[in-house]
């Protein structure tokens, strides 16, 4: 059945469910879910402290643009990340302490000796490489990774205050009054930049935190990573799993899942499904040269081979270039690439065919499924 990202938003409110796990490729819709839901269960937008006592908590890539960098052009020393205002840092910095906490998490997913150095008035944060002894520590401007980390260490710190004040069920006993109207956390695709360790152990310190809930507290998490969301389908129960999509009409399904990424629908299979219902439809977009390029990443990995343009056929170059047109991420809009001719979309269909009827990988997986 199709629907809008509304109704689905509905149908995630209504669940009994405590955790709801979904899976989506990029673009697909996940931050635009988030948006939807957090508007259903608070329209009101409040930036004061009593937005921290509406009934949801969300993370997203709208969290990521309350800070923005000041690079100091004209001296390039005093390089600092400026929080915006907001009632969300403010409450979490300021009213609850939680610095500590937030650099401790930070250190945890990117390096111990990196150490954010807030003001005091917590409207800006400096980095430094603090090694302990008289060495004089300069400010550097973190990776956008490192950032990432940043921004969802404020958050974490955040949820785990929330979850160990509402596990106790008296509320004159709380020492903050702020979660008592909390149902919902929904958390979209959190710090992706890490790599498989650090992003494991990230898995495993959201299920362990929402194993440690017990207040009837609901969470949603969305991702397009299969490695994060095989972690968090075995490490959680009482979940319910889900695939969201998207048509070409803007319409949305999203179907139960019953097993992790490999068991209910198989990452690189539905990837090679989802170019394959393009093709025949005739419907080839830009993003489908990133998904065939993912197919390409995948399967030279599992083979051993460098790099992927290595398994493309002769003339491995104009291909390559090819792929590389639609799949590179300019921010130019004066170099933003057109939609795909007749010709490219017939590219995307070779490339495919090629790859899955010249290695083995594929002619297993194909007679496994006969």
């Amino acid at each position: 059945m199709r629907q809008s990202l509304t109704e689905i938003a509905q149908s995630l409110k209504d669940s009994q469910k405590k955790v709801q796990l979904i899976y989506a490729f990029n673009g697909t819709g996940k931050t635009r879910l988030s948006r939807e839901f957090k508007n259903l269960i608070s329209p009101k937008e409040v930036d004061s402290e009593e937005e921290y006592q509406s009934k949801v908590l969300y993370y997203n890539a709208f969290t990521e643009d309350l800070f923005y960098w000041d690079n100091d052009l004209d001296n390039d020393l005093d390089r600092k990340l400026i929080i915006q205002p907001n009632g969300y840092t403010n409450w979490v910095l300021q009213d609850q302490g939680q610095e500590p906490n937030i650099t401790a998490h930070f250190q945890r997913y990117t390096n111990d000796k990196l150490t954010p150095n807030f003001n005091s008035e917590f409207s800006e944060v400096r980095f430094s490489f603090e090694r302990g002894d008289d060495s004089d520590s300069n400010y550097v401007k973190i990776s956008k990774g490192e950032e990432s980390c940043f921004i969802w260490s404020i958050f974490y710190s955040l949820l785990e205050q929330a979850i160990s004040t509402l596990n106790i069920s008296e509320e004159n006993e709380r020492d903050t009054e702020q979660f008592n109207h909390l149902e919902y956390v929904f958390i979209d695709d959190p710090v992706s930049s890490l790599d498989d360790d650090h992003l494991i152990e990230l898995a495993v310190n959201i299920a362990e935190l929402i194993k440690s809930s017990d207040s009837g507290l609901k969470f949603i998490i969305t991702t397009h990573n299969p490695l994060f969301y095989n972690v968090l389908f075995n490490e959680i129960g009482n979940k319910t799993c889900y695939m969201l999509n998207k048509f070409e009409d803007g319409s949305y399904n999203i179907p139960v899942k019953r097993g992790d990424s490999n068991k209910s629908f198989s990452y690189h299979i539905h990837l090679k499904n989802t170019i394959e219902d393009a093709i025949v439809n005739n419907s080839i977009q830009k993003y489908h040269f990133t998904l065939l390029r993912n197919l390409y990443e995948k399967t030279a990995n599992f083979l051993g081979y460098p790099r992927w343009s290595e398994l493309l056929p002769d003339d491995k170059q104009t291909y390559y270039n090819r792929v590389i047109q639609f799949t590179s991420h300019s921010t130019l809009s004066n170099e933003a690439i057109p939609e795909p001719t007749e010709p490219e979309k017939q590219t995307v269909s070779f490339l495919l065919n090629h790859l899955t009827t010249n290695y083995n990988y594929w002619k297993a997986e194909q007679n496994e499924t006969i």
